[in-house]
């Protein structure tokens, strides 16, 4: 077996975002040894996507400088990357963890790596559009917001002239800003909240982290400057079409998410980009076990301490794994992440008389070791007051653009929920008023919402949502967590299934 084949580690991190950029600096710098592994050809994660001609992020992406600095610690500090590697699937062993890797992108024989063995693994996988179905949505030219800004941002491409963006959330003007920069004609952003009315309400909180006001006011000046409409109280409750987009139409929304009579205009549009927010990605965290409850904005996420521990020994998670709150929020529990595996391998290396970060095995009272812990401990009690204040922040968000309570209203019998496997409504509502289906996970099974090629990744949180209001029952984690739990996180043939019994556990492989 080529040395390439399989790596080994005392920290493995899967994501290459801003929470596993910074995850990995922050462990290296205390001394340890890191890998990487991300899916990307290019490491940043889908926040700091790079450009079609650019080595780094393209231009007016937040905290290039962030960026830059992560990636010259991680440099500096020989953080291994393993890019364009899938990670499908992770087991957890006596001595730690084993990450089963498969191909991205185009690597050769040469660079392919199988496995990864690690004694700690850092999970910051971000997450992903959350889409809501409405009649049409099914149609070419119907895209997820982030996916319309993901082709802008690392192809240059803008998937359509004439464009209407709606759902819920300030990305939506990040999106709307972008795609007018690029020369489409953005017709509306169409808010389905009113969002400063919600932020009234809780103005601690929304002052509690400054750059981010700053942030709006940029993206209301480009909206002017381009003459964007910015309707509030408004959502696309129809997509016309046969072969593709060709309107859409647009309705004022009541207190409860509700169409109000009367209100509904059709606008000609050859692109809808549709984003309710994100869904956190938590595969390789349920294989593992870890507990998992639900976020302010019903999302399910894992549960943490304030050091990013999971419930499970060994298992670390930062960013959107632990609740959709941003890249800033990310860089700090990634930070906190990496000083809280470095801590707990230098006590469980001091425990066992090993030699853990800086080697405290090897050193004494008041030694240089000491002082770096030192320094580190004060770094993570900061770290932690601007995480709390991201997480009120995060939580004031949620709370002023929610899913709307009533969007279920705007559903019709034949539109698609699930369209990997074409269930339309009105087969989700026979299976819970007649074949008597009271679970997300009961639906499943009898109308098959989930069961296609993205197994409930994008119709998962609408299911629940729709079982919920036929049912009349709250949504629970457990009811998410159906959708949620996957043998594979990726794509894998049988002949990867059937070699990767061949590797070895940490430790054992050719590097150890």
């Amino acid at each position: 077996m080529r040395s390439s084949d399989v790596l080994t580690a005392d920290v493995a991190v899967v994501g290459a975002g801003p929470a596993g950029l910074a995850a990995a600096a922050e462990a290296a710098a205390a001394g340890l040894d890191v890998v990487v592994v991300d899916c990307g050809a290019r490491p940043g994660g889908q926040y700091w996507r790079h450009g079609p001609d650019t080595a780094g992020p393209g231009p007016g992406t937040h905290g290039r400088g962030t960026y830059s600095r992560l990636r010259a610690d991680t440099a500096r500090h020989g953080v291994r990357l393993v890019s364009g590697h899938q990670v499908w699937r992770a087991d957890r062993r006596d001595d730690g963890f084993v990450l089963r890797l498969r191909p991205a992108h185009d690597v050769t024989p040469d660079t392919a790596v199988a496995s990864v063995g690690s004694r700690r693994l850092i999970v910051c996988t971000g997450g992903y559009d959350r889409q809501l179905p409405v009649p049409g949505w099914d149609l070419p030219g119907v895209m997820a917001a982030g996916g319309a800004q993901a082709l802008l941002k690392e192809h240059g491409t803008v998937a359509g002239r004439r464009v209407v963006v709606a759902g819920t959330g300030p990305f939506l003007a990040a999106v709307a800003a972008g795609l007018a920069g690029a020369g489409a004609r953005v017709v509306a952003v169409c808010e389905a909240n009113a969002p400063v009315r919600g932020w009234l309400r809780r103005p601690v909180a929304a002052l509690s982290e400054p750059a981010k006001a700053v942030e709006a006011l940029r993206y209301a000046a480009l909206l002017t400057r381009h003459r964007i409409p910015y309707r509030t109280r408004t959502a696309v409750t129809r997509v016309h079409g046969e072969d593709r987009v060709r309107a859409v139409d647009l309705s004022a929304l009541d207190h409860d998410g509700r169409p109000r009579e009367g209100t509904r205009v059709t606008v000609p549009a050859d692109l809808v980009a549709l984003g309710w927010g994100f869904t956190p990605s938590l595969d390789l965290l349920l294989t593992l076990g870890a507990r998992t409850r639900l976020d302010a904005d019903g999302s399910l996420v894992v549960r943490v301490d304030d050091g990013q521990r999971t419930t499970v020994p060994g298992l670390y998670a930062a960013g959107e794994t632990t609740g959709v709150a941003g890249a800033t929020q990310a860089v700090r529990e990634g930070r906190l992440s990496g000083l809280a595996v470095a801590a707990d391998l230098s006590r469980a290396g001091s425990a066992g008389g090993g030699a853990g970060p800086g080697r405290p095995g090897e050193a004494g009272p008041g030694t240089a070791a000491d002082t770096d812990a030192a320094l580190r401990a004060r770094r993570a009690r900061r770290l932690r007051a601007g995480a709390r204040r991201g997480r009120r922040f995060a939580e004031a968000l949620h709370a002023a653009c929610p899913v709307p309570a009533g969007w279920t209203s705007w559903l019709e019998e034949d539109t698609v929920v699930c369209r990997c496997e074409e269930v339309p409504f009105g087969a989700v509502r026979h299976a819970v008023r007649e074949l008597g289906a009271e679970d997300p996970r009961t639906v499943k099974m009898l109308a098959r919402p989930g069961m296609g090629m993205c197994q409930g990744r994008v119709c998962g949180f609408a299911t629940a949502l729709i079982t919920r209001d036929l049912t009349g029952r709250p949504s629970t984690a457990e009811a998410l967590a159906a959708f949620g739990k996957r043998p594979f996180a990726a794509p894998v043939t049988l002949a990867e299934l059937a070699a990767s019994d061949d590797h070895p556990a940490p430790g054992t492989g050719p590097e150890a």
